[in-house]
């Protein structure tokens, strides 16, 4: 059973700075690719961020260029959002998501198998 658990989300101020983590059980995570969306209920799933299994090689979202990063911890199977000079825009519940035995860096949803249940972050002006 393959479980996506994220946590660190919550309300910071604008320019403020977080860490989500997302932690994956029920799957071989060193080979699986990991992608960030967030959504809010007048948007449809944005594409934040992706990771390679082996974290070489990453994307990124154009709203949210030069200010997050992602990686990953293969050892604790965890993949992590650091979310520096958040804006207002930012407010939204992040999910990260995960696609087993894929090499690349994905950019759809559709791309994805397993989704967690998300974490709301809210920025306030």
């Amino acid at each position: 059973q393959v479980q996506l658990v994220e946590s660190g989300g919550g309300l910071v101020e604008t320019g403020g700075s977080l860490r989500l983590s997302c932690t994956a059980s029920g799957i071989t995570f060193d080979r699986t690719a990991m992608g960030w969306f967030r959504q809010t209920p007048t948007m449809e799933r944005e594409f934040v961020a992706a990771i390679t299994w082996g974290g070489r090689n990453t994307r990124y979202g154009d709203s949210v260029k030069g200010r997050f990063t992602t990686s990953r911890d293969n050892a604790k199977n965890t993949v992590y959002l650091q979310m520096n000079d958040l804006k207002p825009e930012d407010t939204a519940v992040y999910y990260c998501a995960a696609k087993p035995t894929a090499y690349n860096v994905y950019r759809s949803p559709d791309d994805y198998d397993y989704w967690g249940l998300g974490t709301q972050v809210t920025v306030s002006s």
